[in-house]
């Protein structure tokens, strides 16, 4: 892999240290003007009258990434953007924790606005991560990758 395609995967959930040094790093780019954040967290959903207690996150690694790195340069040809970050959980995530990061920035914000949403759209269209939803008796059902 091309050493300036970074992985986007992260073991687990995404700690918000991680998420506030990542955000934190652009205080000195100072051509930036404006960052839009979407951090895609757990639900407690109730499904068949039981509480999901977490979602095992899994992956075609190698596929993924190519189609991540694909979403990137076509949100980067799309709208003026400075700098943007994608950070994607694999394995368990607990409810309450996030298992998506994806983070913008441009000179103004529309374009920064609308690359978030294009960016977030793209992955849960177009990425091969599956995940399943787990439950306080250990049973799991696939998640359907729609909401």
């Amino acid at each position: 892999m091309d050493k300036k395609k970074k992985s986007v995967f992260v073991n687990g959930s995404i700690s918000v240290d991680k998420i506030a040094t990542s955000i934190g790093h652009h205080q000195h780019k100072y051509d930036i003007g404006a960052h839009d954040i979407f951090l895609g967290q757990v639900r407690a959903d109730e499904i068949d009258g039981k509480t999901v207690t977490g979602i095992d996150y899994s992956a075609y690694a190698e596929m993924a990434e190519e189609v991540f790195y694909k979403i990137r340069e076509a949100a980067f040809e799309k709208y003026d953007l400075i700098c943007m970050h994608i950070y994607h959980s694999l394995g368990l995530v607990k409810t309450g924790e996030f298992s998506l990061f994806v983070f913008t920035s441009s000179k103004h914000r529309e374009d920064a606005m609308e690359a978030c949403r294009f960016v977030v759209e793209a992955i849960k269209k177009d990425v091969p991560v599956f995940g399943k939803e787990m439950f306080e008796d250990n049973t799991h059902v696939w998640k359907e990758n729609n909401a």
